[in-house]
C-alpha cells in the first residue's frame, strides 16, 4: 500500500505513484488528506509524452489524439487543432444533470484519475497531474452533477473544465467560476496538451472513486453491525452458543468464522449472558445467524475490495501507450469498460441490504414487548409514553430503501454513441446506489444501537460484555437513559454522529485490545 505520512497535528499526506494504492488511501484523500507525487512516476511520464509528440509531428493516426472520438474516430485532426479538440471534448462531454456530487466523491474521483495517469501510459504531461494535485491540496473541488454517466465521461469532464480554467468549482465554501476558484487558490491555469482532455474522461475513475468510498464505509459498518447485534443479543437474554468456534468450523466460510470470533470477544465477561445462559434454547435467526449473515457480507465485501483495489491500481484509459524498441506503440482497447467494478458494486448493495434488514429485525424485536420480555417499547410507563415505538418504523423504511437499492444497475446496459458504444457498464449508478445504501445502513444501525442500549438498562446491575460495555458507555456519554418521552430525533442524530466519527468502533477496539 502507498505510505501515509502524518506529522503531529497535520493532515495525513498520501503519496501517489506507481506502487500500490489501497481503498483506505483514496478514502483519506476524499476526507481531506494532502497528496504528494512520487518523483520517479513524474519522471517516467515524460518518456511516453516525448514519443507522443513525435507521433503527432509524423501525423500518425491515433484514436482520440489525431482523430475524433466515439463514432468520429474516422475524422482526422490537423496538428494545430489538437489542443482545441481536447478542450472542446471536455466542453461537449460535461453534460451532467441534477444535484452535484459531494466534495468527498469528487476528491475520490480526482485521486483515482491522478493515480492512473501517473502510471505513464496515457501520454499526458506531468503538469496535468501536478495541477490536479494542487487542486486537492489547496481545496479547489470541481462542481459536477451526479446524474448522466453510463460508466465514464461526465464527472471527469466537469473536473477537466476546471483544470483548464472553465466550469465551476468550490473553494473555501463558495461555488465560483472555475477560473476564479483556481486564481484565488494560487493555482496556475494550464492549456490542454495532447490527449489531456481525452485521457481525463476515458477511464473508469467515477466508478472507482465513488465505489471505493462505498466499500470503505461498508467495511467499517459491518464491524459496528457486529456490536449492535451483540448488544441486542444481551438485551434479549439470548443464547451465545450459536457463536461456538466448533460450530463455525463445520461450515468454514472465512467471514463466518471471523464474525463468530468477533462476537465471542464482544460478549466476553457478560454477566447478562451468564445470568441467562439457559434462559432460551434457541434464538430467532436475527440473533442466532449473525455469523452466517454478517460473515457472508464480509466475504462479499472482501471480493468487492479486491476488485476495486485492482481497479485503483490499473490504467483504464483508451488508447494507452507503451514504448518498444524506442517506438510508440498505441494499444486501443476496452479497459475503460466498467463491468468488473459495476458487478462488484451491485454485489455490495445486495450485501448491505442483508445487514440492513437483519438490524431492523432486531430493533423491532427489542421493542416488541410480546416477545422481548422487556417493557413494551422499552419504557416503564407505557401509555403516557410511547418510548421507542417509532424508531424501528424508521429503520423499516430505510431498510426498505436499501432493498430497492439492491436491484442491480449493471444489467441495464444500453446502446450509445451511434452504436459505437453499444454495451455500457452503468457502473456509476452502481457506485452511487452502493454508497447511498451504506449511508442508509449507518442510520439503521444508529436505531438498533440506541434501542439495544435502552434494553440493557433493564438488566442492571448486570453488565454487558467487554466490547459491548465499551459501546454502551460511548452511547451513554451522549444519550442518557430514557424514562419518559422527549424529542427522539436529536438523540438519533447524536448516535449517527458517533458512528460517523468512529467513536463507538474505536472504543470497542480499545476494549478488546486491552484484553489481549
Amino acid at each position: 500500500m502507498e505510505k501515509i505520512e502524518q506529522a503531529q497535528h497535520q493532515p495525513a499526506t498520501v503519496i501517489l505513484g506507481t506502487s500500490p494504492t489501497g481503498i483506505a488511501e483514496i478514502a483519506a484523500i476524499a476526507a481531506g488528506a494532502k497528496v504528494a507525487l512520487c518523483p520517479d512516476a513524474i519522471e517516467s511520464m515524460g518518456k511516453v509524452q516525448h514519443h507522443l509528440l513525435k507521433a503527432i509531428e509524423e501525423r500518425r493516426p491515433i484514436y482520440g489524439l489525431t482523430t475524433g472520438v466515439g463514432d468520429l474516430y474516422t475524422v482526422k485532426l490537423k496538428p494545430e487543432d489538437i489542443s482545441r479538440a481536447q478542450l472542446n471534448m471536455l466542453r461537449s462531454h460535461a453534460s451532467g444533470m441534477g444535484a452535484p456530487l459531494d466534495v468527498p466523491a469528487v476528491r475520490a474521483i480526482m485521486a483515482t484519475m491522478i493515480k492512473a495517469l501517473l502510471q505513464g501510459h496515457s501520454g499526458v504531461s506531468a503538469g496535468l497531474v501536478q495541477t490536479m494535485t494542487e487542486m486537492l491540496n489547496r481545496g479547489v473541488t470541481p462542481w459536477s452533477p451526479a446524474k448522466g454517466s453510463v460508466g465514464y465521461l461526465i464527472a471527469t469532464s466537469h473536473i477537466g473544465l476546471v483544470i483548464f480554467g472553465e466550469g465551476k468549482a468550490w473553494y473555501q465554501g463558495e461555488l465560483l467560476p472555475g477560473r476564479e476558484a483556481m486564481t484565488r487558490a494560487g493555482i496556475d491555469i494550464i492549456a490542454p496538451g495532447p490527449r489531456e482532455g481525452h485521457a481525463l474522461i476515458s477511464g473508469t475513475y467515477e466508478i472507482t472513486g465513488i465505489g471505493a468510498l462505498a466499500i470503505h464505509q461498508a467495511e467499517e459498518l459491518v464491524l459496528l453491525a457486529d456490536v449492535a447485534g451483540a448488544m441486542s443479543l444481551e438485551a434479549l437474554k439470548g443464547n451465545s452458543r450459536g457463536y461456538d468456534a466448533r460450530l463455525q468450523q463445520m461450515r468454514p466460510h472465512p467471514g463466518q468464522i471471523a464474525t463468530a470470533e468477533r462476537l465471542r470477544a464482544l460478549v466476553q465477561d457478560s454477566t447478562v449472558l451468564t445470568a441467562h445462559r439457559d434462559h432460551r434454547l434457541q434464538d430467532a435467526l436475527s440473533l442466532r445467524c449473525i455469523p452466517q449473515v454478517h460473515g457472508g457480507v464480509r466475504d462479499a465485501i472482501a471480493y468487492c475490495r479486491d476488485v476495486l483495489t485492482v481497479e485503483i491500481n490499473s490504467v483504464t484509459d483508451n488508447p494507452v501507450f507503451v514504448i518498444e524498441d524506442d517506438e510508440l506503440v498505441p494499444l486501443p482497447g476496452g479497459n475503460g469498460h466498467g463491468a468488473p467494478t459495476a458487478l462488484a458494486l451491485d454485489v455490495l448493495a445486495v450485501a448491505i441490504a442483508h445487514v440492513s434488514t437483519m438490524s431492523q429485525a432486531r430493533s423491532d424485536r427489542l421493542t416488541n414487548g410480546h416477545i422481548s420480555e422487556l417493557p413494551s417499547f422499552l419504557i416503564d410507563e407505557g401509555g403516557a409514553n410511547s418510548g421507542f415505538m417509532i424508531p424501528p418504523y424508521a429503520a423499516a423504511a430505510i431498510a426498505g430503501d436499501n432493498r430497492s437499492l439492491a436491484a442491480p444497475a449493471s444489467v441495464h446496459t444500453v446502446t450509445t454513441c451511434a452504436s459505437q458504444e453499444d454495451h455500457v457498464s452503468m457502473g456509476v449508478s452502481a457506485a452511487i446506489k452502493a454508497r447511498s445504501a451504506a449511508d442508509n445502513l449507518a442510520d439503521i444501525l444508529a436505531i438498533e444501537l440506541i434501542c439495544a442500549a435502552q434494553g440493557l438498562e433493564f438488566h442492571r446491575p448486570l453488565r454487558p460484555g467487554r466490547g459491548t460495555s465499551a459501546a454502551y458507555d460511548a452511547i451513554r456519554n451522549v444519550v442518557p437513559h430514557r424514562d419518559s418521552d422527549r424529542a427522539m430525533y436529536p438523540e438519533l442524530q447524536a448516535i449517527r454522529d458517533l458512528i460517523d466519527a468512529g467513536t463507538i468502533t474505536s472504543a470497542v477496539e480499545r476494549a478488546l485490545a486491552d484484553k489481549n
